[in-house]
């Protein structure tokens, strides 16, 4: 018989991506279905491995919830994984269970070990706090090898994304280049703008492309030190053209955003600038961590506080250039 899982995921978008790296261990063994908020179901799509995307808004509201896991339980599913944990997420797992032995494993968010190191600076996480593979262990019994053959999971772009990007890649004559994500939604992960400026300088073999948000107007700032071979995309490409880019460039240099988890799920050479925060590491053998050690670190879940050190972002500052281009040549 087919097995078939429901996967609950519902946000957000790192978190997303790093629970996609489940998904490559699930085939063909599995049919696989994920349930995520509306906004986020054309990020799931993408894989190849996922069979069917079912979108819920929160508009539908508690009832709408509950509605959608009483008809979804019919559907046939012989394993269930709430990868989300949260009220959302365990609301629909009681209705959907509800008169059912279907197979159950949930990913704990380890409350107690989080409350011990940002309020006591206790860690018992393991270290370093891998998060894809935070989102596998659970499920190790299900897969057939338990996971012990690394997969990097496959995406497919519409052939629209394919010709906005591509159209990019002419007008600016990019071939084999890598691409850098400077930004970060909190200031504590981001590494200081003059460092990415060397570390461009320094490249000078390497086509560059620099990705980001419309308001990211420090982009073209790093973008201007070297214009015949540094180009500014951000605010050009969306998240799924931008991941789009990550999949076709030589490597990809990120701090602890999204844009670090696509490169790290689709297994492209990805170096890792790791500062404050506790659980932004990368799992694949193609990346790795530039880092420096500090007594405080981690001291962040998402980059939000304050800098305690004399030195601000002491454990950014302290991840230097000429280090980060030397590893990214080793590797290329």
């Amino acid at each position: 018989m087919t097995k078939k899982i429901l996967i609950i995921r519902f946000s957000s978008f790192g978190d997303i991506i790093q629970n996609m790296a489940v998904l490559p261990y699930l085939k063909p063994e599995f049919e696989v279905h994920w349930l995520v908020k509306q906004e986020f179901a054309g990020l799931v799509s993408l894989s190849e491995s996922v069979d069917q995307v079912i979108s819920f808004s929160k508009k539908e509201g508690v009832i709408g919830l509950i509605k959608l896991a009483i008809r979804l339980r019919k559907s046939g599913y012989t394993h269930l994984y709430d990868a989300h944990s949260n009220i959302r997420s365990s609301i629909f797992t009681l209705f959907f269970k509800t008169f059912s032995d279907i197979n159950y494993k949930i990913r704990s968010k380890e409350r107690l070990k989080r409350i011990l190191l940002f309020t006591f600076k206790v860690n018992k996480f393991p270290k370093p706090f891998k998060g894809a593979l935070s989102f596998i262990d659970p499920i190790r019994d299900w897969i057939s090898d338990h996971g012990k053959e690394e997969r990097g999971d496959r995406w497919q772009f519409d052939e629209e994304v394919k010709s906005k990007v591509g159209s990019l890649l002419l007008e600016t004559g990019l071939k084999d280049f890598i691409t850098i994500a400077p930004s970060a939604a909190w200031e504590m992960k981001r590494w200081p703008i003059d460092h990415w400026k060397e570390l461009c300088r320094d490249l000078s073999e390497y086509q560059i492309v620099v990705l980001g948000g419309p308001s990211d107007d420090f982009c073209q700032d790093i973008a201007d030190v070297a214009p015949d071979r540094v180009f500014n995309f951000a605010g050009k490409t969306n998240l799924t053209e931008s991941s789009y880019l990550v999949q076709q460039s030589k490597a990809c240099i990120s701090a602890d955003t999204g844009i670090l988890h696509v490169a790290d799920t689709l297994h492209i050479p990805t170096l890792a600038l790791i500062g404050p925060t506790a659980f932004g590491f990368p799992s694949a053998s193609t990346s790795k961590v530039c880092e420096v050690d500090l007594a405080c670190r981690p001291c962040t879940k998402d980059g939000s506080g304050k800098c305690t050190q004399d030195v601000y972002q002491k454990c950014m500052v302290d991840i230097k250039p000429q280090g980060v281009a030397s590893l990214l040549r080793s590797i290329l």
